[in-house]
């Protein structure tokens, strides 16, 4: 267990026995005796939950959870109090405790509701942190998304993304088959190589392919039409005996 509990309560008596019992079910038990303390003393420390006393010396309850408020909204709050009256439990609940235990009290009713709301804090940050996690995960695929949007293939008046898969020359928007893209961004990817048709069709087609060669042929002619034919310069050229390369002549 070991949660750390800030007990903040003027009552030596009081203080004492909810020490003891806290101890005893294994809560690590800090105690102050005024507000002006109970703010020193959360202050200083990492606290699990908070038993706040309204009437206290100094600063009262219900300023002290006001600060704290101010500074924190997830550790949880429970006020102890003599008085009974509606309107201190609203004011209480409205600046945000958790939880009212009127004195006298059962110790086996405060130790409930201790664990009542150690399990609740406990259940919200869980959320958070699944909330915080699926942000992140959303965060880096729209990061991804816009990386892959924002990198283009280029060559001379030619432009392919492979994100959004469009493709232009001279700013004319450009059809391509799934296979004639894949052909592109390959000889895109490695411009003024001059590529084999093996290479070609290991890369393009996978190394599983078992065709003739000169399917490349047939898709180099399918390409060139659509990204060479009525535009300057060039592209995509024959190198008789080995292969095609893509590039800008000079």
């Amino acid at each position: 267990m070991n949660e750390a509990v800030l007990v903040i309560e003027d009552e030596p008596k009081i203080a004492r026995l909810l020490e003891l019992e806290l101890q005893y079910e294994g809560y690590q038990v800090t105690k102050a005796g005024s507000g002006t303390e109970g703010l020193e003393r959360y202050s200083e420390g990492q606290w699990d939950l908070i038993l706040l006393d309204i009437m206290l010396p100094g600063l009262s309850g219900i300023e002290v959870l006001r600060r704290i408020r101010a500074r924190d909204a997830v550790v949880p709050i429970l006020m102890l109090t003599a008085k009974d009256s509606v309107e201190d439990k609203v004011s209480g609940l409205d600046l945000g405790a958790n939880d009212y235990i009127t004195k006298p009290f059962q110790i086996e009713e405060l130790l409930a509701r201790v664990r009542a709301a150690l399990r609740l804090a406990a259940a919200a940050s869980a959320r958070m942190t699944v909330h915080a996690l699926e942000q992140e995960v959303e965060q880096g695929t729209s990061d991804q998304l816009q990386e892959a949007q924002e990198e283009w293939l280029t060559a001379a008046g030619l432009k392919l993304n492979e994100g959004t898969r469009e493709v232009f020359r001279d700013g004319q928007a450009i059809e391509l088959t799934p296979r004639e893209f894949d052909l592109l961004v390959y000889m895109l990817r490695n411009q003024r190589q001059v590529l084999s048709r093996d290479q070609i069709v290991q890369s393009v087609w996978g190394y599983d392919y078992y065709g003739d060669t000169n399917v490349v042929d047939v898709y180099i002619r399918y390409v060139r039409k659509k990204v060479d034919n009525g535009f300057t310069p060039p592209l995509i050229h024959t190198v008789r005996g080995v292969g095609y390369v893509l590039k800008e002549q000079s």
